[in-house]
Formats: C-alpha cells, sequence, structure tokens
C-alpha cells in the first residue's frame, strides 16, 4: 500500500478493553483491505484499563496506517464511533467492533454494496448470521429487534450490529446521541438516504468478556427508542431548490 496516497476508507474501531483482539483483528483488516488501494484503520480506545494501548503501540511502530485515540474515560460505543469518524481522513466509512465477531474478510462486499447503491445510498448494514453469542443475548436481540422494527420501519433486522458503511458526510450530519449506533438505519431513512444490507457470519470473540450486560441495554434502549420515533416524527422537510427573485 502506497501511504503517500490520501485513504479511500477508514476503518473505524472502537474498542475497550481488547488486548487479546488487537493483532489478529489489525491482521484480518489490512488482508481484507490491502487489494484494494489506500485505507487507514482508526482504534479509538475508550477508555482501556487492560493492555489495549500498548498493543496499539506496538503495532503501530510498523504501521502508518494504523492510529490510536484514546479516551480518558470510557464514553461508550456510540462515543467512540464518533470519535473515530471525525479524525477520519477517508470519504467512506467501515466500522467493526473489536471483539473480533465481525468477519472482516466481509468490508470488500460492504464497499461494493454501497459503490452499487449510488450516491443516494447513506448506509450499508450488517446483519449477522449464526450468531455466536448465549442463548439469553441472541433472545435479547430478537425482542428488541422486533419491537424496533414495528416502531421504526427501517427495514432492517439487525440494526446492533457493528459492522457498517457509509459515507463520512452523512453520517455527521446525523443527530447525535448515545447509541446512535443501534438507529442508524431509521435516522438515515429519515434523512431521505437509501439503505443496503449484507449478511455477514457471527463468529466467536478471539479472546475476551463482552462489556455489555442486560441492564445496559434495557431501559435506556426503551427510551432511546421513543427518543427516535420523536426525530422522526418531527422530522421537517428542507427545500432542495429555490428560486430567488429581484436584485
Amino acid at each position: 500500500m502506497d501511504i503517500t496516497e490520501p485513504p479511500r476508507v477508514t476503518v473505524v474501531v472502537p474498542a475497550r478493553n481488547e488486548a487479546g483482539n488487537i493483532a489478529p483483528v489489525v491482521a484480518e483488516i489490512e488482508a481484507a483491505l490491502s487489494p484494494l488501494g489506500p485505507f487507514e484503520i482508526v482504534y479509538v480506545n475508550d477508555g482501556s484499563t487492560d493492555a489495549t494501548g500498548a498493543e496499539l503501540l506496538a503495532l503501530m511502530a510498523t504501521r502508518p496506517h494504523l492510529r490510536q485515540i484514546r479516551h480518558e474515560q470510557s464514553c461508550g460505543q456510540s462515543a467512540a464511533v464518533r470519535t473515530g469518524v471525525r479524525a477520519a481522513r477517508a470519504p467512506v466509512i467501515i466500522t467493526i467492533d473489536g471483539d473480533g465477531q465481525n468477519d472482516p474478510s466481509f468490508m470488500p462486499a460492504f464497499l461494493r454494496a454501497l459503490e452499487a447503491a449510488g450516491p443516494g445510498c447513506g448506509l450499508v448494514q450488517g446483519q449477522r448470521i449464526g450468531r455466536k453469542d448465549t442463548g439469553f443475548k441472541r433472545f435479547q436481540s430478537r425482542v428488541a429487534n422486533k419491537v424496533r422494527g414495528a416502531i421504526l420501519k427501517d427495514g432492517t433486522r439487525d440494526t446492533g450490529c457493528g459492522f457498517k458503511c457509509f459515507p463520512r458526510e452523512a453520517y455527521l450530519a446525523l443527530p447525535y446521541f448515545d447509541a446512535l449506533h443501534r438507529f442508524m438505519p431509521a435516522l438515515m431513512r429519515r434523512e431521505g438516504y437509501a439503505l443496503a444490507h449484507v449478511e455477514v457470519i457471527d463468529r466467536p470473540r478471539h479472546a475476551g468478556v463482552s462489556n455489555y450486560g442486560f441492564f445496559d441495554r434495557l431501559w435506556v434502549g426503551i427510551l432511546d427508542l421513543m427518543g427516535v420515533r420523536w426525530l422522526i416524527r418531527r422530522r421537517k422537510r428542507v427545500p432542495v431548490s429555490f428560486e430567488v427573485s429581484g436584485k
């Protein structure tokens, strides 16, 4: 890869206490994107207390396309994604989770889907098959997705999948709030963008344990859902063209 060329794609990886997953995920991203042209990887170290930062620094010594941004305190996945997108140098963003469950070999399929959908596409959303989470977590996800889909009608069965691809400018135009990453399909449609979907095979974690629990998602998720529904109902159309008379 010619590092003198600006990146065409930025991969944003939010990570908290994922030291054992850093090296394998970086290697897989490189294998997936190296044939496609210049890219960069932006890890957002979201207040990790393990060796995540040290692992990244060691890899950065031989990888100019790898960067680390650190939150001193954990701010959550949506905040980490936003930090990474704002720092990105490429016009197209891919996000994946830092635990290795998203398989980077699907990244070319996301980029093809975004290109095929044309300039009106605001998001290519991953949809997991073969979930490797516990039965209880799969049950949680099914219920949450059905409730969300019934209320928001976003045409997406798995918005919780962290594997996404989108134009940077489209994302930065969205209203920001905590848990934004879970409602991107509905909010992109609110802004008039089309959606595309790519099915991805879920994998077990490479290492470590999940940072999320049941009560992290339940009540806050209900409040967020009602807030997004309010945003959609309150949307006002902005004229795309207008005529000026006089001098």
